[in-house]
This record gives structure tokens, sequence and C-alpha cells, in this order.
């Protein structure tokens, strides 16, 4: 069960044995139904959540009612609303799973005493938000900067199995274009 994750940390640390079983020992796993919300918009975040399998995304709802995907979490990822989760008492994303779906739940307060027992989570961690902090740049600047085939084919190298996985809309929201035009994208590269 805890392969994929004790992976993910390896990427970034070596862990004793000792190590990985006080971090497995925090972590809750929960399944969340397709569809299903694994965090809603409102009550506070208060755990990451690492997808084992399936696919989460992330979104935010508009005054119009328009959802706005930010983000995509397949296998192997984390995913949480880290704005509520680091610093505000109120969540504005949402996570939902988009197939049935897998996590790991870390705990934030079992998160922070992880870090002071075995200080290598430090490193992972900021490592992690890191990285995460670099995707969000990247894809703000890409749509900016490019075209929406440009983008739409970007996010076929990043996420290659989830073209086929994820529901055009939420691919178009992501994208920031309308499904009918992500449609036409699609039929000129087939």
């Amino acid at each position: 069960m805890y392969t994929a994750i004790l992976a993910n940390v390896a990427r970034y640390v070596a862990l004793t044995a000792a190590e990985q079983q006080a971090f497995t020992n925090q972590l809750q796993p929960q399944h969340v139904a397709r569809h299903g919300l694994l965090q809603p918009a409102g009550p506070p975040v208060r755990y990451l959540a690492f997808v084992v399998r399936g696919c989460v995304r992330t979104y935010t709802t508009d005054a119009r009612g328009r959802e706005h995907v930010l983000a995509f979490a397949p296998e192997g990822w984390w995913s949480s609303n880290f704005t509520s989760a680091l610093s505000a008492p109120r969540a504005y994303l949402s996570l939902q799973a988009l197939e049935d779906t897998e996590v790991l739940l870390l705990r934030l307060d079992q998160l922070e005493e992880l870090c002071l027992q075995v200080p290598k989570f430090e490193r992972f961690f900021r490592l992690l938000f890191q990285n995460g902090y670099l995707l969000a740049q990247r894809r703000l600047t890409a749509r900016a900067h490019l075209s929406a085939e440009a983008r739409y084919a970007r996010f076929c190298r990043h996420y290659p199995q989830l073209h086929q996985r994820v529901a055009l809309k939420h691919i178009a929201s992501f994208l920031g274009i309308t499904p009918e035009f992500l449609s036409t994208l699609r039929g000129r590269q087939v």
C-alpha cells in the first residue's frame, strides 16, 4: 500500500526503515468514489493527500457558478488546497475525484511532528512545495504566452495518460478554452 508514496519520497531523500515506518504510521488511507469530493470549498483544510490510484482535480467556482480547474493530480502526485492548509481559515478550492480514487492523507499536525522527528522531511516537503510552485508559475506563464494549441500539446506531454481519462470540459477549463475549441484542437492532432 505504501510503495508508491515511499518511492515518491525517495526521489528527494533517503529514509531508513525506521523513518519509513514513522512516516507510514502517520498516513490514513481513504477511498473517494468517482465524482466524490475529497475536500469541498468552505471548511479549512488540515491535511495533504497523496494519490495512490485514480485522479483528483483541484478547482474553484466563480460567482456565476462556473468551475475553473487549477490542477490535476493523477497517481503518484500530491494534492491539497495548500493555501487553506498553510494559511487560510477557509478553503476556496475544491478537490474532486474524477475516478474511483485511493489517497493517503497526512494531517498537517502530524506533518509538523514528523518534520521534528525526522528532519529529512523538512527537505522533502520544501522540495515538494518548491516544485509545485514552479509548476504553477510555468502554467501561468504558458497561459500568457502560448497559444491554446501549444498549451494543449504541452498538457499532453506533461499528462500523457490524462487526456484519455479526464473529461474534455475539465481539460478545457484547465487550459482556459472552451470544450468546443478543445475538440477542434484534438481533431487537428489526429
